[in-house]
């Protein structure tokens, strides 16, 4: 079985520019497994600090929503198409803090792609 995984932009340069990957996964968490094994610099981006998928970050399997789909439960069937979407909330503002990044930097838990972010 392989499921064809995109990788959005704002992941790439910790994928060695890789936009997309083939998995043998069968559900969500051995698929983030893999993923964390292939690109060890992406865990932080994809969960928290007790193991759980950040809130930010969704998945579609052939356009849908996981979450509709049974999330962790879903079984990937051969030939799915996984989708791998950081919602863009916050982010970093170059002349300081505001009032949405009191810090400078967005204080959520989405990716915002910036390196020197502190919320990871």
């Amino acid at each position: 079985m392989s499921v064809r995984v995109l990788l959005p932009n704002a992941f790439q340069k910790h994928t060695n520019g890789a936009k997309e990957i083939q998995s043998s996964a069968s559900n969500l968490p051995q698929l983030l497994d893999e993923i964390e094994v292939t690109f060890p610099d992406l865990k932080s981006h994809l969960r928290d600090e007790t193991g759980n998928v950040r809130r930010f970050i969704n998945f579609y399997v052939n356009e849908e929503d996981i979450r509709f789909l049974g999330n962790e439960k879903y079984a990937f069937q051969d030939g799915d198409e996984v989708l791998v979407i950081p919602s863009i909330a916050g982010g970093s503002w170059p002349d300081g803090p505001t009032r949405f990044a009191p810090n400078g930097h967005c204080s959520c838990c989405s990716y915002c792609g910036q390196e020197d972010c502190s919320c990871y």
